[in-house]
């Protein structure tokens, strides 16, 4: 092995906890923005409306297309705030609790993987959950919020802080499955495509675009249930104002419409996720591999004179 052949695979072991958060806020940041406009089209139509004829997913996602471009984009502000830190700590934690749980062992270790990313998810989701309460709030189609502090503030006024974690058990009953289901997918798919360890750009956005789709899949309705607490503060409908949790929402989707409820948005909601997994976790091994092979190569230089 050379001096510029050291094993990727490892990199959660040689590089520290910082360079991991860096990675990871930057990772975040770039899925985030870069599927934005798509995951409000699937905001818009997963949120029930007061009359209960709603257009096809089809016609629906039409005429969500059609809406301005600096409509799509509203409330990417509050990701960039809340993505760059929530990720910085969500990747930190991953690598730490992976080789704690023994999933960088040679071979395949699916529930190690599986355990590290659900541990990751329950940090990642107490910080980032405000911030996607009032992003889900400002990508509604009749919103009239302009600014991230003005949406936070009015939701303060109105709904008191529960608003901003109201919805945090059902997104933890969706994000842990689904960052396990993601984590170990990707991990499986990464050693089956690339079984050396080298840095591979290819292999971490095929295997990424793979977990996206496969957890995001099937872990839609969830996302249903949380999109309907998040969003009931602005609903004219007193039922669903009043929804207080999971089992109260999902009541009253299944009333509304049935199982076929929990499957809206399904397209632009796999759409969002395949593509941007693909991009954070490339991005995310792509500067791991920048960081670290920067500082193998210092450590180069300083031996030299020796």
């Amino acid at each position: 092995m050379t001096d510029n052949e050291y094993d990727y695979e490892s990199l959660g072991d040689n590089t520290s906890m910082t360079q991991n958060a860096m990675a990871g806020a930057l990772a975040g940041i770039a899925e985030h923005c870069a599927m934005y406009p798509v995951d409000s089209i699937k905001t818009r139509m997963q949120v029930i409306q007061t009359a209960p004829a709603t257009p096809s997913p089809t016609i629906a996602l039409g005429q969500q297309v059609r809406s301005s471009s600096r409509n799509l984009w509203r409330g990417v502000n509050s990701v960039v705030l809340g993505a760059g830190p929530a990720h910085a700590l969500h990747f930190a934690t991953y690598e730490f609790c992976k080789e704690y749980y023994g999933a960088n062992r040679q071979g395949h270790h699916p529930l190690a993987s599986a355990a590290a990313g659900a541990t990751a998810t329950f940090a990642h989701d107490a910080l980032m959950n405000p911030f996607d309460v009032i992003k889900q709030r400002m990508q509604l189609g009749d919103s009239a919020y302009r600014t991230v502090r003005e949406c936070a503030r009015s939701v303060f006024a109105k709904e008191g802080f529960r608003a901003f974690y109201i919805s945090l058990p059902t997104t933890l009953a969706m994000s842990v499955p689904f960052q396990s289901i993601q984590f170990s997918t990707y991990e499986y798919f990464r050693k089956v495509l690339n079984p050396h360890g080298g840095y591979d750009p290819s292999t971490h956005v095929i295997a990424g675009g793979l977990a996206g789709a496969v957890a995001s899949s099937l872990t839609t309705p969830l996302d249903v249930v949380k999109t309907l607490l998040q969003t009931k503060g602005q609903s004219h409908d007193v039922r669903i104002r009043g929804a207080s949790g999971l089992v109260d929402a999902a009541t009253i989707i299944k009333e509304r419409y049935g199982l076929r409820g929990f499957f809206r948005g399904f397209k632009p909601r796999v759409l969002t996720h395949m593509p941007s997994a693909a991009i954070s976790w490339s991005v995310y091994e792509y500067f791991k591999w920048l960081m670290h092979s920067s500082h193998h190569g210092q450590e180069q230089s300083n031996l030299l004179p020796l």
